[in-house]
């Protein structure tokens, strides 16, 4: 096989036709459920790929086992698509919204000079989201 540049839609639509009917098998009768492990595992082989990184400099093993996390978001994401509850735009739009959220000081006219003004700001932030959302679930029952 040649090498071939991939784009992340490229990735978004292989792990659709690898759960395709005509795909994969395996890649076929996963579920959110039956992937736990799986994120679980390659959560921990990132945390080793850290470690190797920081003490060698050798950051193959760190950027595979990132691309196994995102496999693992990816097929979630199809998944959930397939259920018809979102897809991974919608992911993406969501941890984006926050992002810029909890960063008033870049994307606002809030200001943090150190890291931990920056670790209040967030956890404030989250708090008030957190009553926000517990409000709006009380209000739709």
């Amino acid at each position: 096989m040649e090498n071939q540049t991939y784009s992340f839609q490229d990735f978004v639509d292989i792990i659709k036709r690898l759960r395709a009917d005509d795909g994969c098998p395996w890649d076929r009768e996963q579920t959110h459920q039956s992937l736990k492990k799986c994120l679980t595992e390659e959560c921990n082989e990132v945390l080793e790929g850290i470690e190797i990184y920081e003490s060698t400099g050798d950051w193959d093993n760190l950027c595979e086992e990132l691309g196994d996390v995102l496999l693992q978001v990816v097929m979630h994401s199809v998944i959930a698509q397939e259920e018809g509850i979102f897809n991974i735009d919608d992911v993406i739009q969501g941890i984006s919204e926050k992002m810029v959220r909890r960063h008033p000081h870049v994307f606002g006219n809030g200001r943090a000079d150190n890291a931990s003004q920056v670790r209040m700001s967030w956890e404030e932030i989250k708090a008030q989201e957190k009553k926000e959302k517990e409000a709006r679930k009380k209000e739709k029952q």
